[in-house]
């Protein structure tokens, strides 16, 4: 959604251009002597710049100056501002890949999942691009696992909504799939929302988008191992080696009862999230054998 530039940004371009300027050279003792000025203290949060107009900490942001980032904020400057796309500094951190600049956006108390009316957020862009250190540092800062885009798209004929799970398995980012199941997201449909799940005609499951899209085994695994409902896909064997050998482990799945430890496993994870204590499974009163089981970490058998 375009945010207009307001009246006060149309009549300060010149002070809002000079601070822009400092930004982008990464001139941090000049930026800061700058805004010792009323001048252009007063226009610290106005957007400027040719293109997708934004603020100067935006600017900082996109080229990964954190020295002039942290000027900024201490002199004044608004964490979540939005550029006219309605995108905020953290976002613009996230798809510039820049970690730094992520973790002083987070300590500095950004929102984690940028503003609502921006189609994207910061954790679909992770997902989507497979950055595994920034994913982590978002969903510890408390961002929403099952968030969605707005934009729906249609894939393989079938309506579905991008939420972060589903874009990390299409694009092949393990790492950042196991990251979001760990992290709490919807194995089924990656989305909590009844209501937005109402409104879309005969919804696809993550189980279903892995084997349209021939992600592969270990995919599938974590699925059923994370305690999605292996009845929910509609099976189409499509000629593909590596759906058909997920095909296989679904079907095998589907005719073995699930083993008691992983059902406990499902239950108590399921409570830890219903409470919002995920975070505190390492500080739980149990052996570490049992956290990391509960981690899906390999657990070792002792040789007799």
């Amino acid at each position: 959604m375009l945010q207009l530039r307001t009246a006060e940004e149309e009549s300060s371009r010149s002070e809002i251009s000079l601070l822009r300027q400092a930004v982008l050279q990464n001139d941090a003792r000049l930026l800061d002597e700058m805004l010792c000025q009323e001048v252009y203290k007063k226009v610290i949060n106005c957007r400027g710049g040719w293109g997708v107009s934004g603020t100067p900490l935006h600017a900082a942001v996109s080229k990964g100056h954190l020295s002039c980032l942290q000027v900024l904020l201490g002199r004044g400057a608004l964490v979540d501002c939005v550029d006219v796309k309605a995108q905020t500094p953290l976002f613009s951190a996230v798809r510039g890949k820049y970690l730094d600049c992520v973790l002083a956006l987070l300590k500095a108390g950004a929102n984690p999942n940028g503003n609502s009316s921006n189609n994207c957020s910061p954790v679909l862009t992770a997902a989507r691009e497979g950055d595994v250190k920034i994913l982590k540092e978002l969903l510890n800062g408390g961002a929403e696992v099952n968030s969605r885009s707005k934009v729906l798209l249609w894939t393989s004929s079938a309506r579905v909504s991008s939420g972060p799970l589903y874009l990390a398995a299409v694009y092949g980012h393990m790492e950042c799939f196991r990251l979001l199941l760990l992290y709490g997201a919807d194995p089924d449909y990656n989305c909590t929302d009844a209501k937005l799940l109402g409104s879309i005609k005969q919804p696809k499951t993550v189980l279903e988008m892995c084997l349209r899209h021939g992600c592969g085994v270990e995919f599938v695994q974590l699925l059923i191992d994370f305690g999605a409902n292996v009845y929910l896909p509609t099976l189409i064997i499509e000629k593909s080696t590596k759906q058909n050998e997920a095909v296989e482990l679904l079907l095998e799945e589907r005719g073995n009862p699930k083993a008691l430890s992983s059902q406990c496993r499902l239950a108590v994870r399921a409570h830890l999230k219903k409470i919002d204590r995920m975070h505190l499974i390492d500080q739980l009163d149990m052996p570490t054998r049992l956290v990391n089981f509960l981690k899906h970490k390999p657990v070792s058998v002792p040789v007799l």
